[in-house]
């Protein structure tokens, strides 16, 4: 029998889990969608799916034996916590909360599952682990084939921001994805972080400085930087590159469709984020629904993971708000 989903959230995240789970994924089927919008919820669920504007329905329904949640970030939390409740397993997207006290709550309540059952219900959707290419770059670093590392450059470029986009939000919603990809490649947490920013695209909304550059320091003493930038209008596109003592080993894209001029060379770039990892949302929920199918631990991130990047991310924003100081990253 499949495992019957429950996709909470049909927005750009929401409906293309629903596609995946519909279309690429085996041993699932979309049974339930919910979405505060019905017209969007109806739109993005198969014909045989249920449609509700509450996600409490979902979450309590007896034809849904798993829950996705893409809702807005905010809601996170709350969401996870109503899936412990009712013992249903859940894969949340990214961030797991945007505040560490709500991470927290969620990591304690998650603790207490465990140790009643002996095993979490949460898995945590941060893709890139599942990215073939982050795989072979991971591979490739933990493995010395160029010597130990010394600095990491990473770049994440989207086409245009969501409205409402804030400098805080920028780090707990976009970098996010660096927090955690940083130490899983590098296998050293990060233990202090910086923000700096200087000209702004006039593309930005009042009050966002964007781009914005980071720096993290990991416990081994590796320096990566980020450049973030929001607005950047011709596409999307994320790179990373491992400068090691005997040579750079880069991260490989793939799904190249908008212009990225580099000297002469052009590059065919896509308007969004979701063809360059295509391959990492499709493996991450099959090894999901595989493991929930077998009964095992799936292997994607978990609470802990998730409470990480939210310290990492509190540390980057007091910078922000500290003029760039560099500030040290508190684990709990």
């Amino acid at each position: 029998m499949p495992i019957r989903v429950g996709v909470i959230g049909a927005g750009i995240m929401g409906a293309d889990h629903i596609r995946n789970l519909s279309s690429n994924i085996g041993g699932a089927e979309v049974t339930f969608v919910a979405d505060l919008d019905a017209d969007r919820a109806a739109a993005a669920a198969p014909s045989s799916a249920r449609i509700t504007t509450d996600p409490s329905e979902l979450i309590h329904s007896s034809e849904v034996d798993a829950v996705v949640v893409a809702s807005h970030d905010s809601t996170h939390a709350g969401l996870v916590l109503e899936c412990f409740e009712t013992m249903t397993p859940v894969l949340c997207e990214k961030p797991l909360a945007p505040t560490v006290l709500e991470s927290l709550e969620v990591v304690a309540a998650d603790a207490d599952m465990v140790a009643a059952t002996g095993a979490s219900l949460l898995s945590l959707g941060f893709m890139r682990r599942f990215d073939p290419g982050y795989v072979a770059l991971r591979q490739a670093v933990r493995g010395r084939a160029q010597g130990g590392p010394l600095m990491v450059h990473c770049i994440s470029r989207n086409a245009a921001a969501a409205p409402g986009t804030t400098a805080e939000s920028a780090i707990t919603n976009s970098a996010i994805h660096e927090l955690d990809i940083i130490p899983w490649l590098l296998g050293s947490p990060i233990t202090e972080v910086s923000w700096q920013a200087g000209n702004s695209t006039r593309h930005a909304e009042a009050g966002l400085p964007d781009p914005a550059f980071m720096t993290l320091r990991t416990a081994d003493g590796t320096l990566t930087t980020l450049e973030l930038f929001l607005n950047a209008q011709y596409g999307y596109t994320t790179r990373c590159e491992v400068v090691s003592e005997r040579g750079i080993t880069a991260l490989q894209n793939s799904a190249l469709l908008g212009i990225e001029q580099e000297g002469t060379r052009q590059e065919q770039i896509p308007a969004d984020w979701r063809p360059r990892f295509a391959d990492a949302y499709r493996l991450q929920l099959q090894a999901w629904i595989s493991a929930l199918a077998a009964g095992d631990k799936p292997s994607l991130a978990g609470a802990q993971d998730g409470l990480n990047a939210a310290l990492v991310a509190q540390a980057m924003i007091q910078s922000l708000h500290s003029d760039g100081t560099a500030t040290k990253v508190k684990y709990l």
